[in-house]
């Protein structure tokens, strides 16, 4: 009886092989998002805030710096697949981790910056009601802390989203990255009914969206009878079966992924989202889900649906003019700073769509510098409009602005650098980026694409100009708003993202080629 049980004994399940040096950035980041909740459960709570702000950094650090020596080191030139082939480490997934990475540093300086905004810009608890004795509290003593390991779950997340080699991995990282933003979007310290109403909008279109992408996850995994991004292209180029599961399956699986990256017309959450959120938070959010977003679109067009590009590239065309035409005719009606740079990342992603759906070597390469330029850009913006303030917190509205320049010269001539960034202007990142976006689309026959993208990039312009104007040729009212004092966090992030938009857009060569040094491995 127990040689029968012995030999019907099933054989042992095989342990999946994990190249530990390729994802030990992510798991940095993981690891100390795990050890930053402990951190909330059992320190001392006027020790947590030096605790969470040194830890957050000290882990971005130290993943950059495994990131740096397994790039220039041990990483093979085609990439590599781990954990049974359901996370692929190759050149863009390093590229799009370095970046993220850095634009991560900028952010938690943003949100630990409690100079601007006495005791930080968000609050411990949303249910408190502003002028309240808990308020003032909550104001007078030190900041919350929660929101740090929120950061770095989003953080792990976006690493693992763009690194994803089948949808079930990626719908994972997805809810990953986009639950602890849900959160942090409602906690502003100043207009805090806003700020929950932008976290109601954002989580339940959120959930819209995952359910899309969901579904076609399904579809997709009825028509290749699996769910990797390799098996999907096989079926895709060689399969008899019914294309309609195919096509069904791709769209809604698109639409979830264009809802993250806010294209047109699944941008609805954007700007009352930007507006209501703490200013730090759609710093953070604009530039990193932005990076993460295009990362998986561009992995999931490039990877299992290049065969039937010719099926799927007139929809993006049209997806790609309606987001542009939304941000940039829409961006002139706004009369809300944030909400201006909220349609203008609208048009933004209508350009960058243009260059994912190029699929060629330089499509990849022009999109990925466009993402590494326009976070940066972004993320200083962001850090600019959290210094203009009045009695009730940031001044926003344009009116505000009137003659900034003459009130704080150093201020204005930043936010005028960076938004001439946004509209393309020669010498800075953001030209750069558009001209290679749009020669790689040239190059791959989108003429009539590129040249309705320079139309609209050209109207989308007006409203960047509108801005500068008004502060530079406007008188300020008497009783308009101050210009804060940076604290080292937020004098520290806008330095960056200036100083990095300066330098891509005079020495481009390097990040270019860092960007097109290879493809996508599955």
């Amino acid at each position: 009886m127990l040689d029968i049980l012995l030999t019907q004994a099933p054989a042992p399940i095989a342990t999946p092989s994990i190249d530990y040096p390729a994802v030990l950035p992510v798991l940095i980041v993981l690891g100390a998002a795990c050890v930053s909740v402990l951190v909330e459960a059992f320190a001392a709570k006027r020790s947590r805030f030096g605790i969470q702000v040194g830890l957050s950094l000290a882990a971005i650090v130290a993943s950059g710096v495994s990131l740096v020596i397994y790039a220039t080191g041990s990483a093979p030139a085609g990439g590599v697949t781990t954990f049974s082939g359901a996370i692929s480490i190759d050149r863009p997934a390093l590229f799009l981790w370095g970046t993220l990475l850095a634009l991560a540093v900028g952010a938690v300086l943003l949100i630990s910056d409690r100079v601007v905004e006495p005791g930080g810009a968000l609050v411990a608890q949303a249910s408190i009601r502003p002028g309240t004795v808990q308020d003032r509290a909550q104001t007078a003593t030190v900041m919350q802390t929660e929101v740090f390991p929120l950061t770095l779950f989003a953080l792990g997340g976006m690493m693992a989203f763009t690194a994803a080699n089948d949808l079930l991995t990626m719908f994972i990282a997805l809810e990953v990255l986009s639950l602890p933003l849900y959160l942090m979007c409602g906690l502003a310290r100043r207009r805090r009914l806003l700020s929950q109403e932008a976290a109601v909008k954002y989580f339940l279109l959120g959930a819209f969206s995952s359910a899309f992408f969901l579904y076609g996850l399904a579809l997709l995994y009825g028509y290749a009878n699996s769910v990797k991004l390799g098996q999907i292209a096989a079926a895709a180029a060689g399969s008899d079966r019914s294309d309609t599961l195919l096509f069904a399956g791709l769209g809604l699986l698109v639409v979830g992924l264009l809802f993250k990256g806010s294209v047109g017309p699944f941008h609805t959450w954007t700007p009352d989202v930007y507006q209501g959120a703490p200013t730090p938070v759609t710093a953070f959010m604009a530039a990193c889900t932005k990076v993460a977003a295009f990362g998986g679109i561009l992995r999931v067009l490039s990877v299992a649906f290049s065969s039937t590009s010719w099926e799927w590239r007139g929809v993006l065309w049209g997806v790609a003019i309606i987001s542009m035409v939304i941000g940039a005719v829409l961006g002139l009606t706004q009369t809300d700073v944030k909400r201006m740079v909220a349609y203008s990342s609208i048009a933004h992603a209508g350009f960058l769509l243009v260059g994912a759906i190029a699929m060629t070597k330089d499509g990849l390469s022009s999109t990925l510098f466009y993402l590494l330029a326009y976070g940066f850009t972004t993320l200083a913006a962001f850090g600019v409009i959290s210094l203009v303030r009045d009695s009730s917190g940031e001044a926003t509205h344009l009116s505000a602005w009137a003659g900034l320049a003459k009130r704080s010269p150093l201020v204005a001539g930043v936010f005028t650098f960076l938004l001439l960034a946004l509209a393309g202007i020669p010498l800075t990142s953001g030209f750069v980026g558009k001209f290679v976006v749009f020669s790689a689309a040239l190059s791959d026959g989108m003429a009539p694409l590129v040249v309705i993208a320079l139309v609209f990039s050209a109207v989308a312009a007006f409203f960047y100009l509108r801005v500068i104007v008004l502060m530079y040729f406007s008188e300020p009212a008497a009783d308009g708003p101050s210009v804060s004092v940076p604290g080292f966090g937020t004098g520290t992030a806008i330095f960056l993202g200036t100083a990095v938009t300066l330098v891509l857009g005079l020495v481009p060569a390097f990040a270019l080629g860092w960007a097109g040094s290879g493809g996508f491995a599955f």
